[in-house]
């Protein structure tokens, strides 16, 4: 079986569990606890913190670690504009759905305006589209680095040229770039990250948010996390959280360019075989390991299927909207025809090296695949 979903989930690397393992044992102890147990707890939760944030390119107390990517975006939406002044908040079409859903809440029992930018038909948003949404009233721009479904990789850096003129604070969701892009130049206020798209176990993410910005506490109780999330720490996933993020960043220019030619490869094969699919997402500007295609006239589930019964696991593109027979609001941002978004599948490919013919192998097998569902 060839796993080829990683955007929704990796496995979890021997380095990261055998980095955990001494704080699900003999490590055990609370790190709020003032004895030796619990401050042995507490010397792992420092570093591990430190290490995240030296990749993130911000200070350890700047990090707050949450129970996953998530989380994370709820905490920097609800937490900094509720902890200003202002009532608008600005998103793009293309959001993750923790991102959208947070924003209708604000919205729907808050009162906060939200604006969506629009995208253009490969899923890129404009700085200049940003600008223009800006309002002396905005509390929030929220952009994801890398969109989960079609790859797009937005230009940060340009958005937050335009934010920090404003004086308006930037919220970035890393939950699929972290790894495979650098973070620490993008020129954001707060970064999400979710440690099991990196090799860590899930159930543990990070929001960096620089001290300077006000954010207000979505859970409360002991004031863990410098008040800014209350409750006992998981220790042992901060710690695989770290691991996970170090090992990934030292790897990180090799192996992107390894899998980013892999997929290159891929994606053209499909192209030359299939008549029917088209690539979504920007051609360019995509993260490294991202495939994701519509094959117009087939069910894309029914290619799911017939791809798993070959030996091939994908998807038809969020796992966090599982079960849902709605097309994709990303695809429909980018101006494909609900028909034709119903039929996307996404490939998308992890760190291991695959052998060297297998972008074309797999290119077969997806063409064998669409002309077996199109027999029925």
């Amino acid at each position: 079986m060839l796993y080829l979903d990683h955007a929704a989930t990796s496995p979890v690397r021997p380095e990261v569990l055998e980095a955990m393992r001494p704080y699900l044992t003999g490590v055990f102890g609370n790190p709020s606890s003032h004895h030796t147990a619990g401050e042995a707890a507490a010397s792992a939760l420092d570093d591990a913190r430190a290490r995240v944030a030296q990749t993130l390119g911000m200070r350890a107390g700047d990090v707050v670690f949450t129970s996953g990517g998530t989380e994370a975006n709820n905490l920097a939406l609800k937490g900094i504009v509720l902890g200003s002044a202002k009532r608008h908040l600005i998103v793009s079409s293309i959001e993750h759905e923790s991102i959208l859903e947070s924003a209708a809440y604000l919205r729907r029992l808050h009162g906060v305006e939200v604006t969506a930018v629009d995208v253009d038909g490969c899923g890129r948003i404009s700085a200049d589209a940003v600008a223009a949404a800006l309002r002396d009233d905005t509390a929030l721009v929220a952009i994801g680095h890398a969109n989960n479904e079609i790859g797009t990789v937005q230009d940060i850096a340009a958005v937050a040229a335009v934010t920090t003129d404003a004086g308006v604070p930037l919220h970035v969701d890393a939950v699929q770039s972290a790894g495979w892009l650098a973070l620490d130049g993008l020129g954001a206020d707060a970064v999400a990250i979710a440690g099991h798209k990196l090799g860590a176990p899930k159930g543990i993410g990070t929001l960096g948010v620089r001290g300077r910005v006000p954010l207000e506490p979505l859970l409360h109780g002991g004031g863990q996390e410098r008040g800014r999330r209350s409750g006992t720490e998981n220790v042992a996933g901060a710690v695989a959280l770290a691991t996970a993020l170090g090992l990934a960043e030292a790897e990180r220019d090799g192996v992107a360019a390894q899998v980013a030619e892999q997929t290159a490869r891929f994606i053209a094969a499909v192209l030359a075989a299939v008549p029917e699919a088209a690539l979504t997402g920007d051609p360019v500007r995509r993260l490294p390991g991202t495939a994701s295609f519509t094959f117009a006239g087939v069910s894309g589930e029914a290619v799911l299927l017939e791809l798993e019964r070959r030996g091939v696991i994908s998807s038809s593109g969020s796992a966090c909207a599982a079960g849902s027979d709605e097309p994709s609001h990303v695809l429909l941002a980018c101006g494909i025809a609900p028909e034709v978004a119903q039929t996307s599948v996404r490939f998308t490919f992890g760190r291991e090296p695959l052998p060297a013919d297998a972008p074309e192998h797999l290119a077969a097998l997806v063409a064998a695949s669409i002309r077996a569902v199109s027999a029925l």
